[in-house]
């Protein structure tokens, strides 16, 4: 019951962590390039809560929230993620995952591991129908040229 994202940047563990701290740097990547998100609330300390919204290529607003767990900056970070409903309100018809980041140094770069953990199958297999697997893909391979300027 688990999506794990494992890739490897030629940028040091505080550079990378920036792409997570930065509500301005999160918001470049956060979203997949056809849904860029909006960071509208970002308190990553644990109890935290970091609002945005995806919007779509029609103009459509798609809303999410973490609630922050853990913060080990800049190594690590654990949120729980989910759905909005259009006023921001955490829509508790959709599924959520407890994700946990880490940042680890390797081969003079560093190697960022997420992984979300779902609580059933059966929201598993809803996300990953709703291309929560490409969409994860596809933002974090916005992240290297973020690095790179």
């Amino acid at each position: 019951l688990t999506l794990t994202l494992v890739a490897d940047f030629a940028a040091p563990v505080e550079r990378v962590w920036q792409l997570w701290s930065d509500p301005r740097q999160l918001e470049r990547w956060w979203g997949p390039p056809t849904y860029p998100a909006t960071v509208e609330e970002h308190d990553l300390t644990p109890g935290g809560d970091v609002t945005y919204f995806m919007t779509g290529p029609e103009g459509e607003k798609f809303r999410g929230w973490w609630r922050v767990a853990t913060v080990d900056a800049p190594r690590s970070l654990e949120f729980t993620d989910g759905f909005a409903d259009e006023d921001g309100v955490p829509n508790a018809a959709m599924p959520t995952t407890a994700n946990r980041v880490t940042l680890t140094e390797r081969d003079g770069g560093t190697r960022m591991e997420m992984r979300a953990v779902f609580d059933t199958r059966e929201q598993m297999e809803q996300l990953m129908t709703m291309g929560m697997a490409e969409g994860l893909r596809e933002a974090a391979g916005q992240m290297d040229a973020l690095l790179a300027a």
